[in-house]
């Protein structure tokens, strides 16, 4: 289900590698929702939820610092989504996801794939490569 494809590069390595990761990341908690083995997913789960936060602000940063240096004058722009996204992160409710854990793990995967996928094609890949 998650992929970094040639579609989403956006020419500039570092950006590109640190999407890579974060779409290894999305393809392991789909692969975990899909697995028979994993009768109780919530601390896989909640792993999985800080290993995405952890890695988005580093990943953020280092994006950010890119843009600065190359004085990119959607910077603000950028910064006000990549908040936006760690906010969501944030706002998810562990309690909530012992309950039904299937469904919350699809709902983080839904959310990812589309805020990646779309912020790459619509943002990151017009930033230009230096």
């Amino acid at each position: 289900m998650f992929e970094m494809k040639e579609k989403y590069k956006t020419g500039i390595l570092l950006i590109d590698t640190e999407h890579e990761k974060l779409f290894e990341i999305g393809e392991r908690a789909y692969q975990l929702l899909k697995s028979p083995y994993d009768m109780d997913k919530y601390d896989k789960i909640v792993a999985v939820i800080e290993e995405l936060r952890a890695y988005t602000v580093y990943h953020f940063e280092d994006e950010e610092k890119y843009m600065e240096s190359i004085n990119y004058k959607r910077l603000f722009t950028q910064k006000m989504d990549h908040a936006g996204f760690i906010k969501k992160i944030d706002e998810v409710d562990l309690r909530k996801i012992d309950a039904n854990q299937d469904e919350a793990i699809m709902t983080i995967l839904t959310y990812l794939n589309d805020w990646l996928v779309n912020h790459i094609l619509e943002k990151d890949l017009l930033i230009p490569v230096k």
